[in-house]
């Protein structure tokens, strides 16, 4: 059996985009990642997040936001930032881990242009769906 390669999702508040990484990561690459997430500055799962994933059929509802400083013992392959601050705030790991930016839209932020909830969730659904489609094509 080959060694899964260890791979962490870095956002600021591991609060959405990184959970949702994480998430697809296991439903749909669990053979050949392991996957974490973690924030620069965690501040809770985001509920909407928790719904619209649900909604594609993944259960993030017991998923932690957490800080990446509590990973701190794992030796990652790779780190995925996945926003600008968090590229930019991003630790130093090892020259062995190779880090990788991968820029998604906020929806939290994007939400707040919205006009009505149909539009906030459709900017979930729209971030979840190009983030599965990230992770479904990691080629590494």
């Amino acid at each position: 059996m080959k060694e899964k390669k260890k791979i962490l999702f870095l956002c600021t508040g591991n609060s959405c985009r990184s959970q949702m990484a994480e998430a697809w990561t296991r439903q749909l690459r669990n053979d050949d990642y392991e996957a974490y997430s973690a924030g620069t500055a965690p501040k809770g799962l985001d509920h909407i997040a928790v719904h619209v994933m649900s909604e594609a059929g993944v259960d993030i509802s017991s998923q932690k936001s957490k800080n990446i400083d509590s990973l701190g013992g794992i030796k990652f392959d790779y780190v995925i930032t996945l926003c600008d601050s968090a590229r930019e705030s991003c630790p130093y790991y090892p020259a062995k881990t190779k880090l990788i930016h991968k820029e998604f839209d906020d929806p939290p932020s994007q939400a707040k242009g919205a006009e009505n909830d149909k539009d906030i969730i459709n900017i979930y659904r729209r971030v979840r769906d190009e983030i599965k489609e990230y992770i479904m094509n990691l080629s590494w």
